[in-house]
């Protein structure tokens, strides 16, 4: 079962008081959730979000059994300002976007997260539209895929890596996680194969920001969850990779530089050792927390 991130630190930044009003944009599995909801209490109101028609299921069944007022909507949270004015609640106190997927996504081999379990290559947080990883794959230029590997993935061997993929889709169609882990592994220099990493972690990384297009997706969430906040509420966001913490950063700091917002955590926050051991796919996550003064 997932295991929200960075709990404790999130309810206490977020500072919130029973009857609050409260929209997660990326309900998950309902950890977050769950949490929040003891807080605010029958007086209070949760809003959740998720693109993955899965993860709406599991926080429903979750959420009931709190006897607590809630609503969770099949959405992207780009389009939480939309949902927001659908119910008539055009302000919230708080706003958390956690943008990481959940353990529950990667075990299941049937979505083409994870490269440690063979699955068809989708990708995809909702399977109901869009294209899949592996239509990317095969309607992408070299150039394209080299693109996408390098700037999302931060993958070095990005060129190389995208010319194997163009040679290797005319002999025969890469379909699952597995066929490219393996095509990545085999091109790798032997001497970097059993590194700190496995060698295809940057390319499924890439493939699933440019499949969700995630990293628009945030940048247009950031200023729509800001002004949905009532003054003094708080938007706060857990991400997992550079690209990520990068956007949320540069966000906070023209909120701050044009007197609307007061940056609350000066540093991002990070998972404790203790947390980490429990929870290994903590590790990489960072929270921060802004406040809406203006």
């Amino acid at each position: 079962m997932h295991v929200p991130v960075l709990l404790k630190e999130v309810i206490t930044l977020l500072d919130l008081r029973p009857g609050n009003i409260v929209l997660d944009g990326t309900v998950g599995s309902g950890g977050h959730a769950e949490a929040i909801m003891r807080v605010i209490g029958s007086t209070g109101y949760f809003i959740g979000l998720d693109q993955d028609e899965q993860a709406i299921a599991r926080s429903r069944e979750r959420l009931n059994k709190l006897n607590q007022p809630f609503i969770l909507k099949h959405s992207q949270f780009g389009r939480l300002d939309e949902i927001l004015v659908s119910l008539n609640m055009p302000r919230v106190d708080a706003v958390l976007l956690d943008v990481g997927f959940c353990l529950d996504q990667i075990e299941d081999a049937g979505r083409g997260f994870s490269f440690l379990r063979d699955g068809p290559l989708d990708m995809r947080m909702d399977q109901t539209s869009g294209r899949t990883a592996a239509e990317l794959i095969h309607d992408s230029s070299e150039e394209e895929l080299s693109t996408i590997f390098y700037e999302y993935g931060e993958e070095r061997h990005a060129r190389s890596i995208a010319r194997a993929i163009v040679r290797e889709r005319t002999k025969k169609e890469i379909q699952t996680t597995k066929d490219l882990a393996e095509l990545i592994f085999n091109l790798t220099p032997a001497r970097f194969r059993y590194g700190r990493i496995h060698p295809a972690t940057r390319v499924f990384q890439a493939l699933r920001i440019a499949v969700n297009d995630e990293l628009n997706q945030l940048t247009e969430a950031l200023p729509k969850a800001f002004d949905s906040l009532v003054i003094n509420g708080k938007l706060s966001v857990i991400s997992f990779h550079s690209l990520e913490d990068r956007i949320v950063k540069h966000f906070f700091k023209r909120m701050k530089t044009e007197s609307r917002g007061v940056i609350l955590t000066k540093k991002p926050v990070c998972p404790g050792e203790e947390e980490i051991l429990h929870n290994s796919m903590s590790r990489s996550a960072k929270l921060r927390v802004i406040k809406r003064v203006k």
